[in-house]
């Protein structure tokens, strides 16, 4: 095996100027696409909630078209498929002194249209795992529905929404990888102009992946510490480690829990 180790420790821990351009402009189409999503997704989900059956069944149609089609496939839509048409071109602009490539604002919409039908859904999963009581009291009280929601549900299905939320923002940063498809210069883009100008295919692909393995794993610890901050506010246990998480280790409690079947009533003496 010809592995250049001197070029790949070089590419790892000094990385070049066009390199950490990629890799910042990763960190940014993640963290806006993901707002936007958040954004998106509350509404999606609330519509799907609510009792107008227009809103119901928009809300329905958007999860399965875009849950249902793969984001590959989206990207090119948006970014092609659209100016092909002649429905819509995203063009290059300059937003204070930043020039904002039009590949770029097409990924951030395929990311954020994406993501925010799984939003959606969790959205939705939370909302409804708070106990219906709790909104009844509160309008009892005199609160509006929107007030309750404010001040009662959403505090309380925040805790339970931050899980299945960090993962999502974790699943969408391995997925800029792909935004290379329609142009854009991130950071697996960059690693692929590099290795067909080097010929270092393997040393600057396991760079690429190391440096994803950095985000997700420094997201980790971001995503346990708010987790245990909603927890220490709620008086509940702290969130399961960070190295857990990172290496799938379960507890012996939840092993416990797993692998011993509950006892039905069919089964007592």
């Amino acid at each position: 095996m010809n592995f250049d180790w001197s070029y790949f420790w070089e590419s790892l821990l000094t990385p070049s100027p066009q390199f950490l351009r990629g890799l910042a402009l990763t960190i940014i189409i993640s963290v806006i696409a993901m707002s936007l999503a958040l954004v998106l997704g509350l509404i999606v989900g609330l519509m799907g909630r609510s009792k107008l059956l227009p809103f119901q069944l928009f809300a329905s149609l958007y999860i399965w078209v875009i849950r249902g089609t793969p984001l590959l496939v989206q990207l090119v839509i948006i970014y092609t498929g659209f100016a092909a048409a002649g429905l819509f071109r995203f063009e290059d602009t300059d937003i204070f002194g930043a020039l904002i490539k039009g590949a770029v604002q097409a990924a951030i919409v395929g990311l954020m249209l994406n993501e925010s039908a799984y939003i959606s859904e969790i959205v939705r999963s939370g909302l409804e795992s708070v106990d219906r009581g709790q909104n009844e009291a509160a309008l009892s009280l005199g609160m509006t529905p929107m007030h309750a929601m404010r001040r009662i549900i959403v505090p309380q299905a925040i805790r339970i929404m931050v899980p299945p939320l960090g993962n999502s923002f974790n699943g969408l940063m391995k997925s800029t990888s792909i935004l290379s498809i329609i142009g854009v210069s991130e950071m697996f883009q960059v690693g692929s102009t590099m290795s067909a100008a080097t010929f270092k295919v393997f040393e600057i692909y396991m760079v690429v992946a190391l440096y994803y393995l950095l985000l997700t794993t420094v997201w980790t610890f971001i995503q346990t510490a708010i987790e245990n901050t909603l927890n220490v506010r709620a008086g509940l246990p702290p969130a399961e480690p960070v190295y857990k998480r990172l290496f799938g280790i379960r507890s012996r409690k939840q092993q416990t829990t797993t692998t011993t079947p509950a006892l039905q009533p069919a089964d007592a003496v």
